[in-house]
């Protein structure tokens, strides 16, 4: 039995395909999805997606968004995603050491708060390139 899963930012079809098995990070903790799992609506967290296609486990970075799963169907509608196959290491590595520079730097609540969400996005984005399968 497989699942269908679709992953859907506001541009673009990121993922539409069958999988066997998923790991999402949701705000209440990480939840593993197989065939004829109860029916859930949750939200997800900034984290990385983690799907098992064709016997392989592949990973995709989500930045946050809603989930709806039931029917052995899943659509994930997120604020953005990317494959960890589609990253650039360097890029996002590089990323990562500016957005950690602007926390050091933030000053006042805003820029605390805006900083530790890129933050986040960016160790989402270098881990889903380093996660090892």
């Amino acid at each position: 039995m497989t699942l269908n899963l679709c992953v859907l930012t506001p541009n673009r079809i990121v993922w539409d395909s069958e999988v066997k098995e998923i790991i999402l990070y949701t705000n209440s903790g990480q939840i593993g999805v197989l065939p004829n799992h109860a029916p859930i609506a949750t939200a997800v967290d900034i984290g990385i997606l983690r799907i098992r296609f064709n016997d392989q486990w592949l990973t995709m970075a989500l930045m946050g968004g809603f989930a709806r799963i039931g029917n052995n169907e899943i659509i994930i509608l997120v604020n953005d995603a990317e494959k960890g196959s589609d990253i650039d290491p360097q890029e996002a590595q590089q990323t990562l050491e500016i957005a950690e520079a602007n926390l050091r730097k933030a000053e006042g609540k805003r820029q605390i708060i805006e900083a530790n969400l890129a933050l986040r996005r960016a160790r989402t984005r270098v881990e889903a390139v380093n996660v090892i399968s």
